[in-house]
């Protein structure tokens, strides 16, 4: 059996910056250390942060006055930064750098008057995040389809951002189409350059071997990305880690690829490469 592992997997450089930041708050016992939402999309990483004593919260009100909260890569509205304010909470701020500057250019074409669109999942926290950025009145598109259900103002101007972790075909198609829709545009590419590379580098693998494994957490956006483009290409098997596998199963194949989502950490894929060399 062949193993080939993707030449862009596992923790970006966001995620990576995320969780060392956190590490070294954790290790400073001076406060509470709080996270609004997990840290990353991987159970298996946040469990071993929440033993060395990380409290997961879902709202500000929920945390003490005078103790830490980390802001998670993916980021949060400044409604967020302001409740913190209110209540005394120092914010350790591990936002994504690639997200914070979405931020930037939202807020600030908002406030120009722009109407805001959002390519990207409405529920994932990066989108809520963003959205929180213009008084969460963006118009947030997932698939190309959702553009014949909405009413675009003809006369507006609009700015289009997109979620960093977007499909690249996705995001293409859908901004094709707004184009020959509207008028007064300013089209912005902030998909992640890390998720563009991530997603080539596993296409190109799927095409090479006889199956791919991809790693990462079932809720991870860019993790499913990966899945899909796979699976469209190969026998693709999506796990969290290496006890989903079945050595069985993995015999019959000659060639097996490995990619590995933003927020899969290291040990992670080195346990699944560990599985497959004992086959």
């Amino acid at each position: 059996m062949e193993i080939k592992i993707a030449k862009n997997a596992g923790f970006c450089f966001g995620v990576k910056r995320a969780m060392q930041m956190a590490s070294d708050e954790l290790d400073d016992k001076s406060t509470e250390v709080y996270s609004l939402g997990p840290l990353i999309h991987n159970k298996q990483a946040v469990s071993k942060y929440e033993e060395k004593g990380l409290k997961v919260v879902e709202e500000i009100e929920n945390i003490p006055s005078n103790e830490r909260v980390i802001i998670r890569s993916h980021g949060v509205g400044e409604i967020v930064y302001n409740e913190a304010e209110n209540k005394s909470v120092k914010i350790v701020d591990t936002t994504c750098p690639y997200v914070k500057k979405i931020h930037k250019i939202v807020n600030d074409f908002y406030k120009k008057g722009y109407k805001i669109i959002i390519i990207g999942n409405k529920t994932h926290p990066e989108v809520v995040g963003i959205n929180g950025w213009c008084e969460n009145s963006a118009i947030v598109i997932k698939n190309v389809d959702d553009i014949d259900n909405i009413e675009f103002d003809k006369d507006a101007k609009y700015c289009v951002v997109s979620q960093t972790t977007v499909d690249i075909d996705n995001y293409e198609k859908i901004v094709e189409k707004l184009n020959s829709i509207l008028k007064d545009t300013v089209m912005k590419n902030t998909i992640c350059s890390a998720t563009k590379e991530r997603q080539l580098s596993a296409k190109n693998l799927a095409k090479e071997v006889d199956c791919m494994i991809v790693i990462g957490g079932k809720h991870s956006s860019n993790t499913q990305k990966l899945v899909n483009i796979c699976k469209d290409l190969t026998n693709t098997f999506a796990i969290e880690t290496k006890d989903e596998l079945n050595k069985e199963e993995l015999k019959n194949y000659k060639s097996i690829g490995i990619t590995a989502g933003a927020s899969t950490p290291d040990w992670i894929i080195s346990e699944v490469i560990d599985f497959l060399e004992s086959i």
